[in-house]
């Protein structure tokens, strides 16, 4: 039915309905049922400190532990942190604000919000829903290895402390003797590894149970949504810094504390020049907050209208820097003191093969001018002088002592968490205690950020299939089956290469170009002085325009920088992962296998086509629409009808109300929000006869 036209003037927009709604601003959105949509039935957060701990346990992970301090202290120490924060600041926190915003305003989970800026847009958010079950599936094995030692580190002496004796010989089995006690646990007992990918071994039944343990519980903290997952997070979200500090405080206490410290934060500024250095902490930092995943969308969608998101964003934000300054702080004074008591062992067995020499040598110009007979007097730094002078008369058989080079060892990832610290665990007193607590705290770090990742997963999927929606429960429970069904994968005695993959290749690549299409699509699509004002009405005051050039320009162009510096490194440098070799007991370098390779572009593939899926899907069906008369209004072409924006003095009357096409039926939600009071109106197709059509949208 046409509306009559009204008395006062009237300013066309343009723009086709189901085109791009990144041209209009609406008051109110149609539901799937006709009706204007309602939010009343929206779950929300009981309290703001819920939130913000689900905001902080998401991006606050094991990376915080494991990745920070070895780039920083392999990337120039204080200078990589420098190089972080700037990134951060110009880069991090405009896209964690800007994504907090979207999903406040819109109040959807990412299919919804992109989605809402043009229907074109709707891949964005499939896309992000893929990657976070690409990083749920290997997330949560990571915590079933949690669960399996701290399990095992209810033992006295813990498991890993001494090499095991082979039943059949009488002796130390010849794997650990020829690495360590605790790279023999991992890899073996833990793990029990093929040599290579191309091995892939039968299941490991212990590690089997473990992860079905992890889904378990994944399942169970999610079942009733935020309602359930945010009154865990009160405690896996604290209970990590509790650890830290305690850690930090008896980490201080260690000898070689200070030294640690001192290696990690040594400033290197020539860092600044290298282009590698530059896309690590990139990498880092849109990985330590979360970005492109849907689940900083997802938490803020639960909030009320009004919350200062921008406070949000800064606060989490620099929550976050903390957390990987002190993470950093602990892995330092902890492998500082690993470090030096390997050395000074060091320093003993070969003051020991001297002192055997010397009653064979008559030539003595060479021995050490420090007290031999003292071995506990004798510092590194004395030893390694000595060495630096005098190491071409002495043989092989005495050999360096570096500290440095054992700070190297198995400092990032599993090497860290499961070698490195496990050995200082044993040097402790009461290392069952500091065992524990050190799982205990892994155990919660990868919860909380794996409730985010699910969260990332089923909010969307709730918000845009109503039929979802409404059995929560039984799609909780349906994805954490499936994720443990084909999370076998890694339970397989190759599993842990399978693990590396995923979290190397099946993430980083979508998740940038996830991140560029959401930066664009509010920025160029939408429009950043549009979002401002939209932002402007929920904070009550206007962010900064600096906000409106980060996103525009330093964003868009930070991130591509970044995708095309991920490329090239792919393609200059063919694709490998660590292996571990049974019979020299060691790790070595190998190349992905061809089939192991397209795997790899597979995964890459399959996560990043929703977003130009869904833009063909979207104009071949808005093309099919405008060709085909709507049966219920025969002889209107509502596809064409146009819009006008009037004061918001003359109330809409009921025969304006928009009809929407199929496309952009989409569950119950707000709008992003009107400027001022501006609403909106339908003009009559009469009214634009001569006018061609435009497309508006992307």
């Amino acid at each position: 039915m046409e509306t009559e036209k009204p008395a006062l003037d009237c300013v066309e927009e343009g723009g086709w309905l189901g085109e791009g709604r990144s041209e209009t601003q609406l008051t109110s959105v149609t539901g799937p049922d006709g009706a204007e949509a309602a939010d009343d039935d929206r779950p929300a957060w009981d309290s703001k400190i819920q939130y913000v701990l689900a905001q902080v346990g998401f991006s606050v992970g094991l990376g915080n532990v494991w990745r920070f301090p070895y780039l920083c202290h392999q990337n120039g120490g204080g200078a990589f942190m420098l190089l972080y924060v700037f990134l951060l600041m110009i880069v991090g926190v405009p896209l964690f604000f800007m994504e907090l915003a979207a999903g406040q305003i819109i109040r959807q989970g990412s299919i919804g919000v992109w989605k809402h800026i043009s229907p074109k847009l709707a891949g964005i958010g499939y896309s992000s829903c893929l990657v976070c079950f690409y990083v749920g599936l290997y997330y949560n094995v990571i915590i079933a290895w949690s669960l399996f030692y701290m399990g095992n580190s209810f033992q006295y002496p813990l498991p890993w402390e001494q090499c095991p004796t082979d039943v059949t010989t009488n002796e130390t089995v010849r794997e650990c003797a020829k690495s360590s006690p605790t790279s023999y646990f991992w890899f073996r007992k833990a793990l029990d590894i093929t040599n290579s990918i191309q091995e892939s071994g039968e299941f490991n039944p212990i590690m089997t149970g473990c992860l079905l343990a992890a889904w378990a519980i994944v399942s169970l903290a999610m079942i009733k949504g935020i309602k359930s997952s945010a009154k865990v997070m009160y405690f896996s979200s604290v209970f990590p810094y509790v650890v830290l500090f305690i850690f930090l405080i008896r980490g201080l206490m260690l000898d070689g504390a200070m030294e640690g410290i001192t290696y990690m934060f040594y400033p290197k500024l020539e860092i600044w020049g290298s282009v590698q250095v530059w896309r690590q902490a990139a990498t880092q930092v849109f990985f330590a907050l979360g970005l492109g995943y849907g689940s900083v969308i997802a938490y803020s969608s639960y909030n009320p209208i009004h919350n200062n998101c921008h406070r949000d964003a800064l606060m989490v934000s620099c929550i976050n820097f903390m957390t990987s300054v002190l993470a950093s702080l602990v892995v330092f004074v902890v492998l500082g003191f690993r470090a030096k008591t390997i050395a000074l062992k060091c320093v003993a067995k070969n003051l020991d093969v001297l002192n055997m020499m010397t009653s064979h040598e008559s030539n003595q110009h060479w021995w050490p001018w420090f007290n031999m007979s003292d071995v506990s007097s004798v510092s590194i730094a004395e030893y390694r002088e000595w060495y630096s002078h005098y190491s071409p008369m002495v043989g092989p058989k005495v050999t360096d002592c570096s500290l440095e080079d054992e700070m190297n060892k198995g400092v990032e990832g599993t090497g860290l968490a499961f070698i490195a610290f496990t050995e200082v665990m044993a040097l402790f007193p009461a290392s069952p205690f500091w065992s524990t607590l050190f799982f205990l705290m892994l155990l919660n770090l990868g919860l909380s950020t794996m409730f985010g990742t699910m969260q990332g997963i089923l909010t969307p999927l709730m918000d845009n299939f109503s039929v979802l929606g409404r059995h929560r429960t039984l799609l909780t429970v349906s994805s954490c089956a499936l994720g443990f069904v084909i999370g076998l994968l890694f339970t397989q005695r190759s599993g842990n290469y399978f693990v590396t993959m995923f979290d190397d290749y099946s993430a980083t690549l979508p998740l940038i170009i996830v991140v560029i299409f959401e930066t664009i699509s509010v920025a160029w699509v939408y429009g950043t002085d549009r979002f401002l004002d939209d932002i402007e009405v929920v904070l009550k005051w206007r962010p900064p325009v600096v906000y409106k050039y980060l996103w525009k320009y330093v964003c868009v162009f930070a991130m591509l920088g970044l995708l095309a510096a991920s490329l090239l490194r792919m393609v200059f440098k063919r694709p490998t992962y660590t292996a571990w070799n049974q019979t020299t007991a060691s790790e070595m370098t190998l190349e992905y296998p061809g089939w192991a390779l397209a795997m790899i572009v597979m995964l890459i593939v399959f996560a990043s086509l929703p977003v130009p899926i869904g833009y063909v899907h979207s104009v071949l069906k808005n093309r099919r629409v405008r060709d085909t008369p709507s049966p219920e209004l025969a002889g209107q072409e509502i596809h064409r009808e146009m819009y006008t924006k009037c004061s918001s003095a003359e109330p809409l009357d009921s025969g304006s109300r928009q009809v929407l096409s199929e496309e952009d039926t989409i569950p119950p939600r707000t709008a992003f929000l009107s400027v001022g009071s501006e609403q909106y109106r339908l003009l009559p197709q009469q009214e634009d006869d001569d006018e061609e059509d435009q497309d508006t949208g992307l």
